[in-house]
């Protein structure tokens, strides 16, 4: 082992070196073996348009605990990587490039030239969030990396259109759909996020032909009245069933709408009379099946009116809504507005408001594909962490509605559809048809949309894999064992894996799908670039280094819920790096290298001598449960959280302490032999237990303790569970003597003993078998405490003045005199006290002011707050301190 230890923990130039090693050595890669068992996960591939943002940090984290855990566990272990196209999001960034740099559209450079730019592009800019991942410490099997649109997964796709067509799963239809005017593109239900909108509610009147009478409807886009072709009542209101039968006049328009009885519409809403636009509502579209209605469109596909709305004729439909309402209010036909908040549809990439949309596309029929993928999971084979989610896939799937597919773009997999131009034939095939199958001809044009990005993405599992061959990698990782995503995309991607690895695998893609929760700002605000709130992860790691980040997320990270950050929080990785470090070092530098790495580490092996190093080895041991319990049941927090204290506070705080005058000799060369080679092991092994956590720092100080026996520590063995070495005497002995000497330490800070200065203790026990085991532990009490004379009595005569602290069983007391100046130290105790009391009345003042409490930001309120109760507290101590000088 080198003496010349840096003073300073320098990350950066440590992650750079194992990183580019574990690369060098091809640490991370797998292999179909018969010899071990197989864990795979695949990765949620990021779009290619990403750059690493904290959620990002915070899922692949996650996913590398577990992959290194179980690397160390013995499995043969696959972590598969890759990115997706990102249909919409790609081919968005590409336009906007195009229009900033060039001026161009991508109409101007044709279909084929716009798809090329879009791979320049992507091979230019695509693999930024990969660079960042493997900065993150990913431990991925780099040589598999995959891409959504790479030749194999395009084969994929291809196979599964074509198999889904053959079973009748996959059709062409005219229905309502949600479109973006901004993307021009159809869209998912899934991908039409509904936000709430203070908005109002029109109530317009239509004259009823051939009487005096009008109907009035009520809408909340009055711009789609022009594409109205009847009104509706229920069946059931007897206001207005002598409607039925009766024609409305459309206004402005001066179409003829039938009135129609329909149980769809809900008496209480409105007027109960509703106004029926087929082609531009879902429920209206119903209503127009049922009843035979016309289906009028009156939109482009930019959003702008068409030909059928009248004088409104190329008019954006907001532009529309103003001057069609004021038009009614100048006829006398707008009867009332009112407030109303309703929930909007908007694209998920562009944040536009979409548009209900009547429009020929392809649709996958779900229902068939829903059903096994539902009873997976209510029969258990899958399993949802944390349990919550179960109940929301179930949910979802039993209300399946079937799939929107196609989508206007150019960037993404083309529909392996093609038309003759002769007869009108249409064909699907795997492979582009030379002529028409039924009339021979050659005018064969394939169908112009892409399909939706999911409809890769949820093939993944079995598609990086190398199906629809038949590959050693699928029949040895598939299916695979555990899945780390988000919740927002259950219903986009899991729900939708779990379909395709049943229907095209025959079984279910992973048995575990672990929900992480979402990484918020410091007030519970959702991470976004419009809110200027995000934490950029890079920059963290760059500041805090790499291990910091990924401690505090998992130090945050409570089983699945969601993570309230800020800068600040990422300091916490920061002090522990450098506390591992410093116990590091100073195990180090104070002993010799021949004696601290003359064996491999072995905890259960190392002899002990005396109580401090059975209880180490006891907390050691019940630290591996708690951290393998935790990790295989998903319970990072726990697991991260055990490592954090006992390395701290019982190795550090306690352990290193309690051997220092035996690592100096001062108890002879075995016994300090038998107390460093210990210390030098616990040490390792707990380097072995944060390694999946802290990957880069555990991999330096494991190779300089075991002196370079391993090529990584991530090749050796995860520390083993060993019961028999804990001992609960050991631990309760030892809690005795922590309790007591912490109440001593209590009392020197309390009374402002100087910290050089010997105090002697009288400790009051009155049960033997304590007493023993304090006499036992005088020389810890006196080494950690800085205690002269210790008596333990049961009835002692205690000097005054003193100070004494209660523990269960036991009186602990000071003497004080010659060790402070009673007179003075009462003095300057009186003095704080008056200026604590004086602070707390002005906060008392400050928080009963109303005017403060109402207009002060939330935040400034509660700190003001905290720091009242702070200083209550401290002025309690004080109080007490006081008490304790009494004569």
């Amino acid at each position: 082992m080198e003496k010349t230890i840096p003073k300073v923990y320098e990350p950066h130039a440590v992650e750079e070196k194992w990183y580019q090693y574990w690369l060098d050595k091809n640490l991370f890669h797998s292999e179909p073996s018969r010899n071990k068992k197989p864990y795979c996960i695949v990765i949620p591939p990021p779009n290619v348009t990403a750059e690493l943002h904290m959620g990002h940090a915070y899922n692949n984290t996650l996913q590398d605990v577990f992959i290194r855990y179980h690397r160390m566990a013995g499995d043969e272990t696959l972590w598969m990587p890759g990115t997706d196209h990102a249909g919409i999001a790609t081919q968005n960034v590409v336009e906007r490039r195009l229009a900033k740099e060039e001026k161009l559209t991508r109409h101007d450079l044709g279909r084929e030239k716009f798809v090329e730019r879009v791979w320049q592009w992507r091979e230019k800019y695509g693999s930024t969030i990969i660079s960042q991942l493997k900065r993150l410490g990913c431990s991925c099997d780099w040589d598999r990396e995959r891409f959504t649109m790479d030749e194999g997964l395009s084969k994929a796709v291809i196979e599964v259109f074509v198999r889904l067509h053959e079973k009748g799963l996959i059709y062409r239809g005219k229905y309502i759909i949600n479109w973006c005017p901004r993307c021009r593109t159809a869209l998912s239900d899934e991908e039409a996020i509904h936000q709430d909108h203070e908005g109002n509610l029109w109530h317009i009147r239509y004259p009823v032909k051939g009487t005096d009478r009008f109907v009035v409807v009520a809408t909340t886009r009055p711009e789609t009245m022009l594409g109205d072709t009847a009104v509706a009542v229920n069946p059931t209101d007897e206001r207005y069933l002598d409607l039925v039968g009766k024609t409305a006049i459309l206004p402005v328009i001066g179409r003829e709408l039938p009135v129609v009885a329909d149980p769809f519409v809900d008496p209480s809403f409105g007027t109960g009379i509703v106004k029926v636009t087929p082609a531009h509502d879902p429920n209206d579209y119903g209503i127009g099946q049922r009843h035979n209605l016309q289906f009028v469109n009156i939109l482009n596909d930019d959003a702008t009116l068409n030909e059928n709305a009248g004088p409104y004729r190329g008019y954006d439909r907001f532009r529309c809504r103003e001057e069609l309402v004021e038009e009614l209010k100048q006829k006398g036909l707008l009867d009332r507005v009112e407030k109303h908040t309703h929930a909007v549809a908007h694209c998920q990439r562009c944040d536009t408001i979409l548009e209900p949309y009547l429009s020929e596309q392809w649709f996958v029929r779900m229902k068939p594909l829903a059903e096994p993928a539902l009873k997976a999971v209510v029969d258990s084979r899958i399993k949802f962490y944390p349990e919550k989610w179960t109940k929301v896939y179930v949910q979802w799937m039993e209300n399946i509605r079937d799939w929107c597919i196609s989508r206007q773009l150019w960037w993404g997999h083309r529909i392996p559809v093609y038309y003759c131009d002769e007869c009108g034939h249409m064909m699907v095939k795997r492979a582009a048809p030379g002529q028409c199958e039924k009339c021979s001809s050659e005018r064969i044009r394939q169908d112009d949309d892409v399909l939706d990005t999911w409809f890769s993405s949820w093939l993944w599992p079995f598609s990086t894999m190398g199906w629809p061959e038949k590959t050693p990698e699928l029949d040895y990782y598939y299916p695979t064992q555990l899945l780390v995503t988000a919740a927002e995309i259950i219903f986009f991607w899991v729900a939708r894996m779990i379909m395709a690895g049943l229907e095209f695998m025959g079984d279910i893609p992973f048995a575990d799908v672990y929900i992480n929760g979402t990484v918020r700002d410091e007030i519970g605000r959702k991470m976004s670039k419009s809110l200027g709130n995000g934490i950029d992860p890079v920059l963290m790691i760059e500041k805090y280094s790499t291990d910091s980040v990924r401690f505090s997320l998992m130090m945050l990270a409570a089983d699945g819920q969601d993570i309230n950050l800020s800068e600040s929080r990422f300091e916490m990785g920061r002090n522990f790096s450098n506390k591992i470090w410093n116990a590091y070092r100073y195990l180090a530098l104070s002993v010799e290298e021949t004696s601290l790495s003359r064996r491999p580490a072995n905890v259960a092996e190392a002899p002990v001598e005396e109580l401090a190093d059975r209880w180490i080895k006891s907390r050691y041991y019940r630290t591996v449960r708690t951290v393998t319990e935790g990790i295989n049941q998903y319970r990072l927090h726990d697991a991260i959280t055990a490592i954090y204290d006992f390395f701290w506070h019982d190795y550090c705080d306690w352990y290193l302490e309690l051997i220092k005058e035996r690592m100096g000799g001062e108890r002879g060369p075995e016994s300090g032999s038998i107390a460093s080679q210990l210390a030098r092991d616990i040490m390792s092994g707990t380097m072995s237990l944060l390694h999946p956590f802290m990957p880069f720092i555990s991999e330096e100080i494991w190779r300089s303790l075991n002196n370079h026996e391993s090529e990584s520590i991530m090749a050796d063995s995860w520390p083993s569970m060993h019961d028999d070495v804990i001992d609960a005497g050991a631990e309760d002995h030892m809690r005795l003597l922590q309790e007591t000497v912490d109440a001593i330490r209590n009392i020197r800070g309390e009374m402002s003993v100087p910290p050089g200065k010997r105090i002697n203790v009288i400790l009051k026990v009155g049960e033997r078998g304590t007493a023993s085991r304090l006499r036992e532990s005088r020389r810890y009490i006196s080494a950690l405490a800085r205690a002269g004379e210790i008596v333990i009595e049961s009835e002692p005569v205690i000097p005054q003045p003193e100070a004494r602290a209660f523990l269960p069983g036991i009186e602990v007391h000071v003497p004080l005199a010659g060790i402070i100046d009673i007179a003075k130290e009462r003095e300057r105790l009186s003095k704080e006290l008056a200026r604590v009391e004086s602070e707390v009345k002005a906060y008392d003042a400050k928080l009963s002011n109303e005017n403060f409490v109402a207009k002060a930001p939330e935040k400034v309120v509660q700190g003001a707050r905290e720091k009242r109760a702070e200083l209550v507290d401290k002025a309690g101590k004080l109080r007490h301190s006081l008490e304790q000088l009494r004569e």
